[in-house]
C-alpha cells in the first residue's frame, strides 16, 4: 500500500485500521481472538498504522492490540491516547494533567507489550490544564524515548498552533468525512497545510452511515453509541440518504462500492490525510482497504464539491455535551 507521512517523519501507510470497534462502542463486540486476527490480517494486507486508547474498553483495546501486533511490532506504527479520567471503568471527565499523562504512557506501553508509543495523541483538551504543560509532559516522553510523536485530538486550530509551539505536532485526529467536513472551515485544514501536521480522520465513514447500509428502518442495539447520536435517528437517516446517492453515482460509474468512494475522496483531499476506518468484518477490511486504489479525478472531486453544496446534512454529529468536549 502507498505510504504517506504525517508531520515531519512519521510514516505510515495510507490507510490505517482504527481499533475501537472491535471490542468498544457498539453493541457487539468481536472475541478477543477474532480481534487480534483481523488485526494481523490488516497487517497482512499492508495497513501499518493501527488507532487505540486508553479508554476504548477501558484498557482492554490496547491489549488487544498489543497481542496481535506484538510479532511485527518494528514493522507498524501504533497510535494510542490519554486524556479521560477514568473511574471505576468509566469515563469520568477529563485528565490531562502531567502527572497523569506519565501514569497513561506507562500503563499504555505495558498493554500494548512495547517500549515506545509510535504516536500519543490527547484524547479531548482539558481545559484545565494549559496545553502549553500538555505538549511539553509530551516532549519530555520523546526524550525519554517512550513517545516517538505527539498528536490531538479534536483540538481547537489555536489550541493546536500553542502546542505546535512548545512541541511539534505530527498530526491532529478529527472526524472528517463527506458529512462531517467542519476542518475545511474551522482552520484545522488551513493549520496543516501551515505547519506541515498531518491529518488523521475518524469516522471516515460516517460510523457506518456512508457505506450506504443504513437508512430510517435500521434499528440500532442496545450498547450502541450511535443511539446518542442525533444524526442516527430516523428521520435523520432518511434525509441524509441524499449524501447516500451522491456518492453511489461515482460508485458505480467507477466499480466500486460507495465506502471505497468515501475513502477516496478523503484520500484525495490532500496528501497527508490518513483516514483510520474500522471493522469487525475479514471482508469489509477488504472493502475498506480497496478505497486506496480507487482514483478521483478533477472532474470527479469537482461533481462532489458541487453535489454536497446542495445538501445540507441533517443532525449534529454529537449531542450538545459531547461536542462542549471538541473545538477547545
Amino acid at each position: 500500500m502507498e505510504k504517506r507521512t504525517l508531520g515531519k517523519d512519521l510514516e505510515v501507510s495510507a490507510l490505517g485500521f482504527g481499533c475501537m470497534g472491535l471490542n468498544f462502542g457498539y453493541a457487539n463486540s468481536l472475541a478477543d481472538a477474532d480481534s487480534v486476527s483481523i488485526i494481523r490480517k490488516a497487517v497482512d494486507l499492508g495497513v501499518t498504522f493501527f488507532d487505540t486508547a486508553e479508554v476504548y474498553g477501558p484498557y482492554t483495546n490496547e491489549k488487544i492490540v498489543g497481542e496481535a501486533l506484538e510479532p511485527v511490532r518494528d514493522q507498524v506504527q501504533i497510535a494510542t491516547k490519554f486524556g479521560f479520567n477514568i473511574v471505576n471503568g468509566k469515563m469520568a471527565g477529563l485528565n490531562s494533567r502531567p502527572e497523569q499523562i506519565r501514569k497513561v504512557c506507562e500503563a499504555s506501553l505495558k498493554s500494548l507489550r512495547t517500549d515506545r508509543i509510535d504516536l500519543f495523541y490527547q484524547h479531548r483538551v482539558d481545559t484545565n490544564v494549559p496545553i502549553e504543560d500538555v505538549a511539553g509532559t509530551v516532549r519530555d516522553l520523546i526524550a525519554e524515548g517512550k513517545v516517538k510523536h505527539f498528536g490531538l485530538s479534536e483540538p481547537g486550530a489555536e489550541t493546536a498552533r500553542r502546542a505546535h509551539a512548545v512541541q511539534p505536532v505530527a498530526a491532529l485526529q478529527n472526524e472528517y468525512s463527506l458529512w462531517t467536513r467542519g476542518v475545511e472551515t474551522n482552520g484545522i485544514l488551513a493549520l496543516c497545510d501551515e505547519l506541515g501536521i498531518g491529518l488523521v480522520p475518524y469516522s471516515p465513514l460516517g460510523k457506518g452511515f456512508l457505506t450506504g447500509a443504513m437508512g430510517k428502518d435500521s434499528k440500532l442495539e442496545e450498547g450502541d453509541f450511535r443511539r446518542l447520536l442525533p444524526r442516527f435517528t430516523p428521520e435523520a437517516m432518511e434525509k441524509n440518504q441524499a449524501l447516500i446517492d451522491l456518492i453511489r453515482t461515482t460508485a458505480e460509474e467507477k466499480g466500486a462500492t460507495p465506502a471505497q468512494i468515501a475513502l477516496a475522496w478523503l484520500l484525495a483531499q490532500r496528501p497527508y490525510i490518513v483516514p483510520i476506518p474500522g471493522t469487525t468484518k475479514p471482508h469489509r477490511l477488504e472493502e475498506n482497504l480497496g478505497g486506496a486504489d480507487v482514483t478521483l479525478t478533477a472532474a470527479d472531486l469537482a461533481a462532489f464539491t458541487d453535489g454536497l453544496a446542495a445538501i445540507d446534512v441533517e443532525g449534529e454529529r454529537y449531542p450538545p455535551q459531547l461536542m462542549a468536549t471538541t473545538g477547545n
